[in-house]
């Protein structure tokens, strides 16, 4: 016969059942204050997806009318990853407007793709386009015959859609006293024939003039191809520019006005058609120096909507042609910022919106 063994259960002390139930219970107690703790703390714990403080509710779907066209909208919107570049002075607008785009149209995977040799810039970014290193441009200024024929050469063509203003700056040293510019003044300046402050109303010093290089700068003060005076001094970015102007007395720069006008350490001149017509950039009241960063003075849009302001840059979407998936991702990108909520985000990023 075989043997089973049977097992016996001991019964617990009331001890042991005291400790259990106050173990059950410690338990239970800090599962409720564990999840009070993540129902008080969840609000302030929820991560702000908007691209950057400085953006507000203008940009957000639910303060846009129910009849405006939103990101949301805009169908055709293809999927993937496309690389992009060129203006420098769409800076504002990759950090504020298309980081926006890509948390409502995450499919539209955007990567922003620096030029390898040479510096940033509209006609960077278009020869990049060219060459096959990006799917679609920024620019400051429209397109050239020299790059329409290029495209052609290389069987596509180029395309150019406008989404934007921008004004053209002039600015100056901190410390130099002087009345403002008109145009041809400016011209004259950066060609050579105007070499002193003291020949349009200033002191007697003489004019140092940077500028980027005119095929890579993303703002122009000539209608047309121009060689500048041997005279200027090149510079690979608005920032270094900035820095030289502040540091040179008779420093003089022109750049987009949105990326200057609200700059500490240089001040912008007025410019007009003539020496009685000379219309500032600058919004009122100014902000005096000794408030500068904490204060900064802000970009009059209205002298650029009126058109008393003369000098300005169109914003342009530049796009390949080719049927292919280059294409659409620069059509949906125009399109998404021609939206009536694209619109709201390109005036809040400081430009003037198309309409």
């Amino acid at each position: 016969m075989r043997n089973s063994t049977r097992k016996t259960s001991v019964p617990l002390s009331t001890d042991a059942v005291q400790i259990i139930r106050g173990l059950i219970f410690g338990e239970l107690i800090t599962i409720l204050i564990i999840g009070g703790l993540w129902l008080w703390l969840r609000p302030r714990l929820v991560v702000d997806r908007s691209p950057t403080s400085t953006y507000n509710q203008d940009t957000d779907t639910t303060s846009i009318p129910p009849n405006a066209s939103t990101f949301q909208s805009i169908p055709n919107v293809p999927i993937g990853a496309f690389n992009y570049g060129g203006s420098t002075a769409w800076a504002p607008i990759r950090q504020l407007v298309d980081s926006y785009i890509q948390n409502t149209r995450p499919e539209l995977n955007l990567h922003y793709v620096n030029p390898d040799s040479s510096s940033p810039g509209s006609g960077e970014g278009i020869r990049m386009l060219l060459d096959g290193k990006l799917d679609f441009a920024q620019s400051s200024r429209p397109l050239t015959a020299t790059e329409y024929a290029l495209a052609q050469q290389r069987g596509f063509t180029l395309s150019q859609s406008q989404i934007g203003t921008d004004g053209v700056a002039v600015v100056a040293n901190r410390t130099l006293e002087a009345p403002g510019l008109t145009v041809e003044q400016l011209q004259q300046i950066y060609l050579g024939k105007i070499t002193n402050w003291k020949q349009v109303g200033g002191p007697n010093l003489a004019i140092t003039a940077f500028s980027q290089r005119p095929e890579n700068a993303d703002a122009a003060i000539f209608s047309g191809k121009q060689d500048l005076s041997s005279n200027v001094h090149y510079v690979y970015s608005t920032t270094e520019a900035l820095r030289r102007v502040s540091q040179t007395p008779g420093g003089l720069y022109f750049a987009s006005a949105r990326a200057v006008v609200p700059q500490c350490t240089v001040k912008s001149l007025p410019l007009g058609i003539t020496t009685k017509q000379l219309v500032s950039l600058y919004r009122q009241p100014l902000v005096s120096p000794n408030q500068c960063p904490l204060k900064r003075n802000q970009l009059n849009p209205e002298v650029i909507k009126n058109g008393s302001y003369p000098i300005t840059a169109k914003l342009f979407v530049i796009i390949k042609q080719d049927n292919g998936r280059q294409q659409q991702a620069g059509v949906a990108y125009s399109k998404l910022l021609l939206t009536d909520q694209g619109q709201r985000a390109i005036k809040q990023a400081g430009f003037i919106p198309v309409r």
